[in-house]
């Protein structure tokens, strides 16, 4: 009886193994999950989004040290977008259909990202968008995990007139980004009886700012409101010192400029003193973010930390609940899966709106002090609801200034670049 006790428990010890052991080689003969990463490693927009594409390796390194997804390895394919939208666009269509990746984290201008947009739709494929932006668009193809305007725009102004005074200076890239923004602010404006009392654009790669500088001293507004993307801050903010207008004549609000192009600056007295609304700032004292903080930099050196570099490592976080939840990385069911997540990021909770698939956010305005961080002077008590078509306008007349845009820029979202015989840029008012 003992013996056949013995021999029974042998023959099931050994079918145990024999099945873990074929569980185990089964796991590692599955194939990875392919996710792509498009964003600029080369032109102006690389300073910003080099940090972004880290960020999000970073995020998707911790999820395979801890096993990966439904037994599989994350493999992120990281491609240029070259800071030129059509590249983008290309990209994208490679990624999807070629590479067949399961999604993609990327984009920072909202050209490249509303280029992208058809084939996102086309082939029913998801983006996770990092950046803060304009508003006036609704995909179930994109997870917006940057600020609505409601919770950056808006706030920021209401809170600098209310600062500084009611005259403001709109300066901006000249794209669809800080077009759409300016007109929201000059709607919002006339609503509390605010004048604009200058608007200017300059193309990427254009540094000759000495003649916008020159108007705005001119004016002498009560505050600038900055919707430069990319290395152009750095020759905006050292013509407004060289020009003589300080943080204290000029007071800067910046939407696009965080810590990782602060760390470009030429000068700490460029920037000192001025402003800029995010959602996120690396002084954010939480145990959350030193935790982010101190894998970033052991990673990739003693780098700032940005806003929409939080945002991407959060999205990489979010999808992955996602997918686990759902059990399955198919796009339909991530879509379905991923308002029911929520995760404690570095900026706090993070949960996604199941109405416009954009992120919950808290506005922070933060100055800049001359250790290139930003200290938050006001916040929102609690994460805002996102809207991504505001109050003060209606979604025809937005969808009407969008098109005319679009339509004025030969079916661009970037405005085209007619060079002079000086090979210098004109400078680009309002055109609506």
């Amino acid at each position: 009886m003992k013996k056949s006790i013995f021999i029974i428990t042998s023959i099931c010890i050994t079918i145990l193994s024999i099945t873990a052991l074929s569980l185990f080689f089964y796991q590692k003969e599955l194939p990875p999950i392919k996710v792509g990463i498009l964003h600029s490693m080369t032109g102006s927009m690389a300073i910003s989004e080099i940090p972004v594409m880290q960020a999000t390796l970073l995020a998707i390194e911790k999820i395979n040290a801890h096993g990966g997804l439904l037994g599989r390895q994350v493999e992120a394919i990281v491609v240029d977008g070259k800071s030129d939208e059509i590249t983008f666009e290309r990209e994208a269509k490679r990624l999807i259909i070629e590479e067949k990746v399961s999604v993609i984290f990327g984009c920072w201008t909202s050209a490249s990202r509303k280029t992208v947009l058809p084939i996102f739709e086309k082939y029913n494929h998801l983006l996770f968008y990092p950046v803060q932006y304009e508003g006036l668009e609704q995909s179930p193809n994109i997870i917006y995990m940057g600020a609505a305007p409601n919770q950056q725009i808006i706030p920021a102004v209401n809170w600098a007139i209310q600062r500084f005074g009611p005259r403001i200076y709109l300066m901006g890239s000249d794209y669809v980004f800080p077009h759409v923004a300016n007109w929201l602010i000059k709607k919002q404006a006339n609503a509390l009886h605010a004048s604009v009392v200058g608007e200017q654009y300059i193309p990427f790669n254009h540094y000759d700012v000495k003649k916008i500088i020159q108007e705005i001293k001119r004016l002498q507004p009560d505050f600038i409101m900055n919707t430069i993307n990319g290395d152009a801050n750095i020759a905006f903010f050292h013509a407004l010192r060289e020009e003589g207008l300080s943080a204290k004549d000029a007071p800067v609000i910046s939407f696009s400029l965080g810590e990782a192009e602060l760390a470009h600056m030429h000068d700490d007295q460029d920037i000192t003193g001025h402003y800029a609304a995010w959602n996120y700032f690396q002084s954010i004292d939480s145990q959350e973010n030193r935790d982010f903080i101190r894998a970033y930099q052991k990673k990739f050196g003693a780098q700032p930390l940005s806003d929409p570099m939080e945002a991407a490592w959060a999205s990489v976080h979010l999808w992955a609940k996602a997918v686990k939840s759902a059990q399955t990385d198919n796009t339909e069911s991530i879509r379905q899966s991923i308002v029911h997540q929520s995760i404690l990021a570095p900026e706090g909770v993070l949960s996604i709106d199941k109405k416009t698939q954009h992120a919950w956010k808290k506005v922070r305005i933060g100055i800049i002090r001359a250790n290139r961080q930003f200290e938050t002077i006001w916040s929102s008590k609690n994460p805002i609801r996102p809207a991504p078509y505001p109050l003060i306008i209606s979604k025809p007349e937005a969808d009407m200034f969008l098109s005319q845009l679009y339509e004025n820029w030969d079916q661009h979202w970037t405005q085209p670049v007619i060079k002079k015989k000086n090979n210098h840029f004109p400078m680009q008012k309002s055109q609506l």
